[in-house]
């Protein structure tokens, strides 16, 4: 199988779907808890090279969505709507956040914080499971 075999539509607009995700969640929803667990003001996230950080977000993004879609096409049959949105949230849920649960442990960081960043996580991949289902 060609690992570049992908519906690179749906790989791009599921990423772009997914950063909206962020945008959203992060924004007006969870912004301000965000900032206050992480320990950041206003000015310092204004003061943040914000064409790195976005670039690499969406960068990271399109892995994401890429590895989803490659996922998805590895199955010797096609897999449906309702699979593909619960195969993009069992990645979350069993890869994500306990990947993420663990560098918090250690690094002692606040219950909220994880609470904040696994609950965007989830959304993140259930939104990428949806647009690769829709598209692909």
């Amino acid at each position: 199988m060609d690992l570049f075999s992908v519906n690179w539509i749906a790989v791009v607009a599921a990423a772009l779907t997914g950063f909206m995700v962020g945008g959203i969640w992060y924004g007006p929803i969870m912004g301000k808890k965000w900032m206050g667990a992480v320990g950041l003001s206003e000015e310092q996230i204004k003061n943040g090279n914000m064409g790195l950080i976005y670039g690499g977000a969406f960068a990271f993004s399109l892995l994401a969505s890429w590895t989803l879609a490659h996922t998805f096409t590895s199955y010797a049959i096609d897999l449906g709507f309702q699979a593909k949105v619960m195969t993009a949230f069992g990645v979350a849920l069993g890869f994500v956040v306990p990947a993420i649960g663990t560098n918090y442990l250690f690094s002692q960081k606040s219950k909220a914080l994880f609470f904040i960043d696994a609950t965007y996580w989830l959304l993140f991949y259930i939104a990428m499971g949806v647009v690769h289902a829709w598209l692909g």
